[in-house]
Order: structure tokens, then sequence, then C-alpha cells
């Protein structure tokens, strides 16, 4: 990889797309700074205090804390994300959307200007939320020192300004996919977890190593949290590349002179097919009615630890627990719901049917497709297994020992998709320039 990435920069056209991803980047984490109009740096701690933990850490971590800190940058790439996900469920339940995703180039493009608007549409009911609900709190101070109209206009910039500022986030990233190495939504989604990381790495320290009662004693707290992350790291690595390959053997037919066919090629179902979405699903589905209730109300109820993963697994609140299995029952719903929307093994097996396509040992039509249904719900099930290991590691981790962390597994798994990707995408990058260079010569 890294042999990779040094002829990648000796290449001045990926180059200069590294360097300006890069500086995209910085802007990105400016832009994540700069303070909300109309709010005071010390009452946005006191407010966001509340939800370091529970509600709103993992979203704050996919913010890369621009929205604990109230930046223009407060909603982040959230609403986009959001967005992207209600497209591709929609575009299963409504056939005019089936169709525009059949369309090739043009379509997407379709698609996408639809993913824009909903974006923006997304952003601002959000913004609307956050900035009545918090402004409630005091995040704009005292509503008793300022008029109506004032108070409103307040509100009003501070909605357009989120709104805004997750537009620009969007508008960045394409800009990143385009004049970039690519993948600029991930990109962006990754940076904004790795920034977290820092912090949270130096509390473990502190906690484990730093506060050990010997020096055997941080030696070897210090090893179980490399041990610790090393093997999440490897396990998603792992994970991620993980497929099983199903044989297709294409008959022969003659045109002519002409001989079709005959060679053999594999559906590759990948383990995870469905990603981080039931992970994402899972916690979004647990904490609307937290995110409500803290809108709602000047006190935290005592039952929204049943949803919050800092009481998970914890042995002083060993009944909050039932909201973890609640967790993991929820995570292999959607892995299930997720993937029978985005792979139809009936579509498949007809395609292969009409190409002349067959499993070995398998007839083609309906038992083709009990056969491809069969080994994806075996496949499903792997995946969310392996999905729940990597989700729930930090989770026991956090809950027993009692500290905080905003990354976990479902962010590990983010980072290395990504990384991984990112490093295909510039390989290819390199592979079409050696074609150019070779048809050029």
């Amino acid at each position: 990889m890294l042999e990779g990435l040094r002829n990648a920069f000796k290449i001045k056209e990926i180059r200069n797309r590294i360097f300006y991803t890069f500086i995209i980047l910085i802007i990105v984490r400016i832009g994540c700074q700069l303070p909300l109009p109309g709010t005071d740096a010390d009452v946005i701690k006191q407010i966001m205090g509340d939800f370091s933990v529970g509600a709103f850490s993992f979203f704050d971590a996919l913010t890369g804390s621009s929205f604990s800190n109230m930046s223009i940058f407060a909603l982040n790439i959230t609403p986009y994300i959001t967005s992207t996900i209600i497209m591709q469920l929609l575009t299963i339940a409504i056939p005019k959307l089936e169709e525009l995703q059949k369309e090739g180039e043009d379509g997407r493009k379709k698609i996408a200007k639809i993913t824009r608007y909903l974006t923006v549409g997304l952003a601002l009911v959000q913004s609307t939320a956050m900035s009545i609900g918090f402004g409630n709190q005091g995040m704009f101070g005292s509503k008793s020192s300022m008029s109506t109209t004032e108070y409103v206009w307040t509100l009003a910039v501070a909605v357009i300004t989120m709104t805004a500022g997750a537009a620009v986030i969007m508008w960045l990233g394409e800009r990143i996919t385009e004049k970039g190495i690519g993948n600029g939504i991930s990109i962006i989604l990754m940076v904004n977890i790795i920034d977290r990381m820092p912090t949270d790495l130096a509390g473990l320290i502190n906690q484990f190593v730093k506060g050990a009662s010997s020096v055997g004693g941080s030696a070897l707290a210090a090893l179980i949290i490399i041990a610790v992350i090393v093997f999440v790291v490897l396990f998603v690595v792992y994970l991620q590349g993980g497929q099983r390959k199903i044989p297709v053997q294409y008959a022969k037919r003659i045109a002519g002179r002409k001989t079709y066919g005959g060679q053999s090629s594999n559906i590759p179902l990948r383990v995870n097919t469905a990603g981080v979405i039931p992970i994402i699903f899972a916690s979004s589905l647990l904490q609307i009615p937290v995110i409500i209730t803290s809108f709602t109300s000047t006190s935290t109820p005592e039952w929204t630890r049943f949803f919050s993963t800092h009481y998970w697994c914890n042995p002083q609140y060993p009944i909050y627990s039932v909201g973890f299995i609640l967790y993991i029952i929820l995570v292999i719903f959607f892995a299930y719901f997720y993937t029978s929307i985005t792979f139809n093994p009936m579509e498949v097996a007809d395609n292969m049917k009409k190409q002349g396509g067959f499993i070995p040992g398998i007839r083609p039509g309906k038992p083709t497709t009990e056969y491809l249904t069969r080994i994806l719900n075996y496949v499903i099930f792997i995946g969310a297994v392996g999905l729940l290991i990597v989700a729930a590691v930090p989770i026991i981790f956090s809950g027993y020992f009692a500290t905080s962390l905003s990354f976990g597994g479902t962010s590990l798994i983010i980072i290395v998709g990504v990384i991984l990707d990112t490093v295909k995408k510039v390989e290819s990058m390199m592979v079409v320039r050696n074609y150019k260079g070779f048809l050029n010569d």
C-alpha cells in the first residue's frame, strides 16, 4: 500500500487530485470550528455536556464534533447520508425511480439531483428542530431578555446557517468525487470520525494506563488496549473482504461462424452485504424517543438509560442491558431487511436464464431462486453476527469499565471501508493512466 502511494505521488495528475482533496478537507475542518451566529461557547459547552454520551454521541462522532461545538457545519453530512438511504429504499418501492436507476448515467444524475433536494429539505427540518429545542434551553441566550422579533430572527439565522452548511458540505463532497480522489462524502465522514479518536484514546490512557496503581498494571492496560484495537481492525478488514462466490456457467451457442458463451463466472456475495446500515438504522430507531424527550423536557428521564450504550453491559445497572438485547435483534432484522431490498434472487435468476447462464447442479428458474435465497440467508446471518461482534466489543468495554467512547466498531468499519475503497480508486487511476500512456505511445 505504501509503495502504491509513493508511485501515485510521482504522477502529476493523481498528485494534484490528492492535494485538492486535502485542501477541501482542511476547509471542512475549519468550518467545523466556526461557531453558529448568536451562540455563546460557554452555554453550548454546558448544554452539550449532557449529550456527550447516549443519544447524540454517535451523531456527534459522525459530524466530527461540529455538532457538540454547534458550528456552522453542525449537521455536517448527516442529512445527505439520511437522504441517500431514503432514496435507496424509495428506488425499490417506487417503480418510476427504479426505471430511472436502470436508465444508466442520465437516470443516476436525475436521482442524484432528487437526493440533493431531499438533503436540503431534511437539513431544514433538522436545523429547525435543533434551533427551537436548544433555543428553549438557552443556547441563544435568555428569551426574556430579547423581544419576540429579535428571538425569531435569531432562530431564522441559525436555521438558514445550518441548512446552508449542510448544503456546502454536500457540494464539497461532490467536488472531491469529481476533481479529487473520489468517494467525497465517505472521505469527509472518515475524517470526521478520525477527528474524535485522539481525544478518546487520550481518555483511555489517562484512565487505565496513567491511573494504574503500578508500572506493571500500566503496561498491562496499554497492551490490552492495543490488542483490542488491533483485533477489531483486523476483524473489520476480514469482514469487509469476505465473499461467498457462487459459480455460474454460461452455455455455448453458435451464431453463424462465431461461438458465444461457454465461459465460467461467479456471483460474489459479500459477507457484510449491508455494511454499517443495520447498525445506523438500529441506533437511530432506539435514539428517536431519547432525542424527542431531550428537546421537550428539561430533565432526562431514567427510562432513557435503556437506550444509552453508556449503561449497557454495566455491572452496576444490569437491567438497562435489556436495551442491548433489543439492539442486537434490530441489527439482525435490518441486516436481512436491507439486503433483501438491494439483492433480489429472483431478478438475478431471471437475468442468468436470459443470458444462458446456470449454477452447476441447479436447474434454471425457480430452483436457482431458491438456492440463491438459501445461500443469501446463510451469508446475511454470518455477516450480521460479524457486525455485532465488531459493534459489541467497544460497547461491552465501555459499559464494563464505565468509560466513554465516541468511536467504536461502526466507526472502524466506516474507516477501514473508506480507506480500502480509496486505495482501489487511486490504483484504478494509475491503471487508466498507464493504458493512456501505452495508447499515446
